[in-house]
């Protein structure tokens, strides 16, 4: 009786130890199998080409915002903290009409410290993954697959959140 309840016992723990660590919002989609778009390209503040093929070591975020959006607004500062992580990379792409000097303003007046200024003024990304609305956060594994999404603001600051992006 007794081994059989130790049998039980590892059976479980194994069980917890390899369920899947589900999103803690509901405003995450987290896919069965991650999604690849091949090239993932947008340009940084000086205009230079990123491409994310030539990235291979981290967590990806790629949030896409706007001035004018006041959840941008809200969760930014939330972002800016995340970006300190050393397994995590952030890239805050503009959907806008590139304009240097107003998302310069939007960081400097929200106090952003930590993240660059990226931009997609030709939308090519934003319909690559198909974005709807903003604040949308793309979070892309190790090989640059798409593994969930964000629709919508959320507290990056979040305990849980991290452990979650942090064991995709």
């Amino acid at each position: 009786m007794r081994k059989l309840i130790y049998f039980i016992f590892f059976v479980l723990l194994s069980f917890e130890l390899n369920a899947k660590n589900n999103p803690p919002f509901s405003n995450i989609i987290e896919y069965d199998k991650p999604k690849d778009y091949g090239e993932i390209v947008f340009e940084d503040f000086e205009g230079n080409t990123i491409n994310l093929q030539e990235y291979k070591s981290k967590i990806y975020i790629l949030n896409f915002w706007a001035t004018w959006c006041a959840p941008c607004k809200k969760e930014m500062p939330s972002l800016d903290k995340l970006n300190n992580n050393d397994n995590i990379e952030v890239f805050a792409i503009n959907v806008e009409v590139k304009n240097q000097k107003k998302t310069k303003k939007f960081f400097n007046d929200l106090k952003i410290k930590n993240l660059s200024i990226y931009f997609d003024t030709e939308l090519k990304l934003t319909k690559l993954l198909s974005l709807r609305g903003l604040p949308t956060t793309v979070i892309l594994n190790k090989d640059t697959k798409e593994v969930a999404r964000i629709i919508g603001e959320v507290d990056f600051n979040d305990f849980n959140l991290l452990n979650w992006l942090l064991d995709i």
